[in-house]
């Protein structure tokens, strides 16, 4: 009896995935990833302040990595950017959106609370982007 109840819900299952397929339904999941930035930075340990510098597409968007040892545990903007758009996504990453049309430099800063296996504190990150 268990065996046909297993065979039924795979098989309704397999029409849902069928159904889905035939209708051209795709899921949320396959939109486009947001890709992570092109960063070039020395990261300081916990407590210590880092910089870094970017290049990005006029009105395009990437993601930046808390890339410092150890866990996020709070992170915030400290700077918001002049010539794009940052929002938080989760407390290790945030996401930049440079300004359509705009070419130039932009700048701005997160702050981010942590612990690593050396050192524990609140570093603030200063970024740099060159919008082309």
């Amino acid at each position: 009896m268990k065996m046909s109840i297993v065979t039924t819900r795979s098989s309704g299952i397999a029409a849902l995935a069928l159904i889905l397929a035939a209708s051209g339904v795709t899921p949320a999941l396959s939109a486009q990833a947001v890709p992570e930035c092109s960063m070039s930075v020395t990261l300081a340990d916990w407590g210590e302040n880092s910089t870094g510098d970017i290049d990005i597409a006029s009105g395009e968007s990437c993601q930046i990595p808390i890339g410092i040892r150890g866990t996020v545990t709070d992170s915030s903007i400290s700077q918001k950017p002049a010539y794009g758009k940052l929002k938080k996504i989760n407390p290790s990453t945030f996401e930049y959106r440079a300004k359509a049309k705009y070419k130039g430099s932009d700048s701005f800063a997160i702050k981010a609370t942590g612990k690593g296996p050396k050192a524990s504190g609140t570093s603030v990150i200063t970024v740099h982007a060159t919008i082309k």
